[in-house]
């Protein structure tokens, strides 16, 4: 299996909790309630360790708090390569509804010094040293994090060729758009502001897509919610629909996507077989509070629930 870079800048602890309804200004009762180490990159690299490749995690961990992540990096089989820097890493609410809402309550992060990206850009450029075959960078920057910095840390790897895939918005997916990165994952929204315009139909994903692409970026993945992915490839549009399911937590789902379509692309497969496995994937994430798994009783059955097509671009796009 392949060797991968995961860099998650600004991790957390994430404090999931279920609930049938969220009442604000009320007492709610939890149905369910979890603390997990987590963040983007964290997320992705689990799944991708848990389907056999060889995966190395970094960023900024605060070394109060390390302790809970180093007991999941052991248990996913990761290897630590996290910067420790002062204080606590910082705890994310998660709030799940039964009907699929989710609110997120997210902390801003440590303050992150010029040292502390000295020691990171030493890692990465380690790394370097004998390139991994991707690199996935996910999450947001934490503060005193700057774009010039965090193109200094990552240019050993952009110099050696090493892919980037990118999962951020905000100043994160700025910052890495300027990298011209392998593939990028925006959900709507996210798309709509790199653009700078209401997207309003499928069609409008695609030219919104299709524009980043003219600017450097080779894929996009655009992730829609109940209403699937459209994945814009170097030479195609593919859409895919998951199967209904129960849903418990959507707060995985899209790191679960990201995971899949790396696997598949690191495991040489065609595009639809990769597309079909990460949506699949993700379904089976939003299932429960946590990561998805293709070991499960029901994977194979999502999976052949999948449906996945390639878009003809000049017909109307549903």
């Amino acid at each position: 299996m392949a060797r991968v870079l995961a860099i998650t800048p600004n991790p957390a602890l994430d404090l999931s909790i279920g609930l049938e309804r969220l009442v604000p200004g009320d007492v709610n009762r939890a149905r369910v309630c979890r603390t997990s180490p987590a963040g983007k990159g964290n997320n992705v690299a689990r799944v991708l360790a848990g389907h056999g490749h060889e995966v190395t995690v970094t960023g900024f961990l605060g070394a109060a708090n390390a302790g809970a992540f180093e007991a999941a990096f052991v248990e996913w089989g990761v290897v630590d390569g996290f910067v420790r820097v002062p204080g606590e890493t910082r705890t994310n609410a998660k709030l799940a509804e039964a009907d699929g809402r989710v609110t997120d309550i997210n902390a801003p992060g440590m303050a992150i010094r010029d040292g502390d990206v000295g020691r990171l850009a030493e890692a990465v450029a380690a790394e370097a040293g004998d390139p991994p075959d991707a690199v996935v960078m996910a999450g947001s920057l934490p503060p005193g994090l700057t774009t010039a910095m965090l193109h200094a840390v990552l240019e050993p790897l952009i110099s050696a060729g090493v892919p980037l895939w990118l999962d951020a918005s905000g100043t994160a997916l700025d910052a890495g758009l300027a990298l011209a990165p392998a593939l990028i994952k925006p959900n709507g929204a996210e798309l709509a502001a790199c653009v700078g315009r209401e997207l309003v139909s499928p069609a409008d994903l695609i030219d919104a897509g299709r524009e980043l692409q003219g600017r450097g970026v080779a894929e996009v993945a655009i992730s829609r919610g109940a209403d699937g992915v459209l994945w814009l490839t170097r030479t195609d549009v593919l859409a895919a629909t998951a199967p209904p399911v129960t849903v418990e937590s959507t707060v995985c789902a899209g790191d679960t996507l990201v995971a899949g379509l790396m696997h598949g692309r690191l495991s040489g497969w065609p595009d639809i077989d990769t597309l079909a496995f990460a949506v699949a994937l993700s379904a089976d994430a939003v299932t429960r509070i946590g990561v998805g798994r293709s070991d499960t009783p029901v994977f194979e059955t999502l999976l052949g629930a999948v449906a996945v097509h390639a878009v003809d671009i000049e017909a109307p796009v549903e």
